[in-house]
């Protein structure tokens, strides 16, 4: 871009030191080409000023022009909220804050018209606004031919230092004024031509200034697919180095190890798609290169007997193998089910956490220096320094979101060469997330659950039911059941949520008393030890029911576990209380998953409950998820070095993103090093976006 663009936001006339301090702080924008790439996050129809009798409909954003008179504030001794009356030639409307409240204060001069604009609220058969956007009426803004005029997010702080949307516009026109003829294409024009996209000048005007509707359209699908196009030359570029210049161990033995399990102590039939996922896995094992793949399947599909397997191929090419869980109750899961089923085995397995005694680990730490431990399964702890294998050569990491990229990238370095690297989630992905977030990754799925298993039957309940799902509790505990009572645990509010499982606690023990029945309670408060022994007491069957929160969301596997009850389902998020209905329905038996929520619910919330009780498929589930919660930190799946996609849509563009990807795809195929000319713009703004210059000539 011009020169220009790449100074600081502080040199922009009307900005200043102060005003560029608030824009770094708030915004993150630091030079005029940063504040240029701040787009509107919403349009006003210039076109029209409505009337408040036009007010009639709460689902629908109206503009006002009046004057505001009867300011008034509520919930001394400080205000908790603010009052005012916008009227026009046609009437009267209230407007409502409940933030913002000393700047609302000294908004406002007597007899003087503003322009609001919001969405209309219905409450007590009346219509008002709250927190609608305000403005200075000038006639002449709606006679400059817009009909479209963009609304910047603006905090508070910003406001109240003349960074609210009609001064952001002014700073974008400035900007524009001096540096729109020099704003390069970064796009080859074969692809221009080929997507018929407008210019990259043409949509960066356009979307800050949009003459009509159509200019706009046309200037998003642009940005949005420039910012697709960018992020899938990254993924596709990196996964094409590893591929071609990386060098691994090569596991082409199949021996010992692996054919002794598999032939006498597999304790129950692979699937087809077990099957299928083992030898795609075994190919990407041979060939000599660092596997880097993920494996995905559904609560329940038998990803955790795949990847023993796996562990045992290294151990048949005379190398060892770790398995990383998030918490140490999946990775003591993980440790027992593996030393059950190798129990007949000459295998060497160990299990270390933060609450492995010193002892015990000075003996872990010397066998796995000299090589007679073969399998360590644990949790962070396998990551700090004192962790030294003798030749690790296959690295598993079970639920892999809840790990970061640096965590992740410790257990390369325990190795000579990079280990293959086999990350696991039951997480459905979106497909949309699996072409961006993952795209780096081979990619293997388990898409048939194990024979014999029952779909869980999924009900809603509200509070009206409570007494017959006691009912129903007592009933399958008669017939030996075990039951799972989950509660949320929201960060912002976790001892309120605690409380509620306190109250939850002991509003069962009435309904449940001892000594006929046995309650264990587990929560993340607990200590270590207190929460082993609580949930050893429900694996034992020494307790019928289980009061928990969500952590027993991943990997806690009782088959004699037949319910599982979610209070204030609501809270929950849709990939969420899928992971939790996965605990229940491992056994033969019939399994139950009961959400209670109050009789208020949000449409999302409604939306939410519907999705769970009419479908079982994690991959509808995670597509309906997507759709509500919008793309942004979805399954805490963000990579290191990925960009935010300011105009994407993740839930909605995966028709774009899949064209995106074919078309890079098919340039790095004619152009592997982009040393084309007609390259070479693209090139450029990469390495200035991703901050760092590849070496291009290693792959080829």
């Amino acid at each position: 871009m011009s020169v220009l663009l790449e100074n600081k936001i502080e040199y922009l006339k009307g900005v200043g030191p102060k005003r560029a301090a608030i824009l770094n702080k708030e915004l993150g924008v630091f030079t005029m080409e940063d504040l240029l790439h701040y787009y509107p996050f919403r349009y006003i129809d210039k076109s029209r000023i409505h009337l408040v009798k036009d007010v009639q409909d709460d689902s629908s954003y109206f503009q006002l022009v009046g004057t505001v008179s009867r300011l008034q504030s509520f919930g001394s001794p400080r205000a908790t909220r603010i009052t005012a009356v916008l009227t026009d030639e046609s009437g009267s409307i209230e407007l409502v804050w409940f933030r913002g409240l000393t700047w609302v204060k000294n908004r406002f001069q007597p007899g003087k018209k503003y322009v609001i604009f919001g969405k209309a609220n219905y409450f007590n058969r009346q219509y008002s606004f709250i927190h609608p956007d305000i403005d200075d009426y000038n006639p002449d803004d709606f006679t400059l031919g817009e009909s479209q005029q963009g609304v910047y997010q603006s905090s508070e702080t910003m406001k109240n230092n003349g960074l609210g949307t009609k001064n952001m516009s002014r700073l974008m026109k400035q900007i524009l004024a001096v540096t729109a003829e020099y704003i390069p294409e970064t796009l080859p024009d074969w692809v221009l031509a080929q997507e018929r996209l407008i210019s990259r000048k043409t949509a960066l005007v356009a979307i800050h200034f949009p003459a009509n509707t159509d200019q706009l359209k046309h200037a998003r699908h642009r940005i949005s697919f420039e910012e697709y196009f960018f992020f899938q030359l990254h993924v596709l570029h990196r996964k094409s180095i590893r591929k071609q210049t990386g060098a691994g161990y090569v596991f082409q033995q199949v021996g010992f190890y692996f054919n002794e399990f598999y032939h006498h102590y597999l304790p129950f039939s692979l699937t087809q798609a077990q099957k299928r996922v083992i030898r795609e896995i075994r190919v990407d094992m041979a060939n000599g290169m660092p596997m880097n793949r993920l494996l995905q399947g559904d609560v329940g599909s038998g990803k955790t007997i795949v990847a023993l397997m796996l562990m045992l191929l290294a151990l048949d090419n005379g190398f060892q193998a770790t398995l990383m869980a998030p918490t140490e109750i999946l990775a003591q899961q993980h440790y027992d089910s593996l030393r059950e089923m190798l129990k007949e085995m000459p295998v060497q397995l160990a299990l270390l956490t933060g609450s492995t005694r010193k002892k015990q680990r000075q003996q872990i730490d010397e066998s796995l220096k000299d090589g007679s431990l073969q399998i360590l399964i644990g949790t962070h702890a396998l990551i700090e320094e004192t962790v030294v294998f003798s030749k690790l050569g296959l690295v598993v990491i079970d639920e892999q979101h809840r790990f970061g990229v640096a965590q992740r990238a410790r257990l390369y370095e325990k190795s000579a060469l990079t280990p293959h690297m086999l990350v696991m989630t039951a997480t459905p992905i979106p497909r949309t997330l699996a072409m961006t977030q993952y795209g780096d990754l081979d990619y293997s799925q388990i898409d048939e659950l194990p024979p014999g298993r029952k779909p869980v039957k999924t009900l809603h309940f509200y509070p009206s039911q409570r007494l017959r799902l006691i009912g129903f509790m007592k009933q399958q505990i008669a017939l030996g059941r075990q039951i799972y009572v989950v509660y949320p645990i929201i960060k912002e509010s976790e001892k309120l949520d605690l409380i509620a499982l306190k109250e939850g606690y002991e509003a069962l023990i009435r309904d449940f008393p001892e000594p006929q029945y046995r309650i264990c309670v587990v929560h993340g408060q607990l200590k270590a030890d207190d929460k082993e022994f609580e949930m050893q007491r429900f694996i034992k069957g020494q307790a019928h029911i289980m009061v928990a929160t969500t952590v027993i969301e991943v990997g806690v596997n009782i088959p004699n576990a037949s319910v599982m009850v979610i209070e204030h389902a609501d809270r929950f998020g849709l990939s969420q209380l899928h992971q939790l209905r996965g605990r229940v329905g491992r056994g033969a038996d019939q399994s139950y998953c009961i959400l209670m929520t109050d009789y208020k619910l949000t449409a999302d919330g409604r939306k939410r409950m519907a999705t769970m009780v009419q479908t079982q498929d994690g991959f509808k589930i995670a597509e309906a998820d997507l759709l509500l919660r919008g793309p942004g930190e979805t399954q805490g799946t963000r990579q290191s070095g990925m960009p935010e996609f300011k105009l994407g849509n993740l839930a909605k563009d995966e028709a774009l993103i899949r064209k995106v990807r074919n078309t890079v795809a098919r340039m790095l195929e004619e152009d592997p090093q982009l040393r084309s000319e007609k390259h070479q713009s693209t090139r450029k703004n990469y390495e200035k976006l991703y901050k760092q210059s590849f070496d291009w000539s290693r792959i080829g």
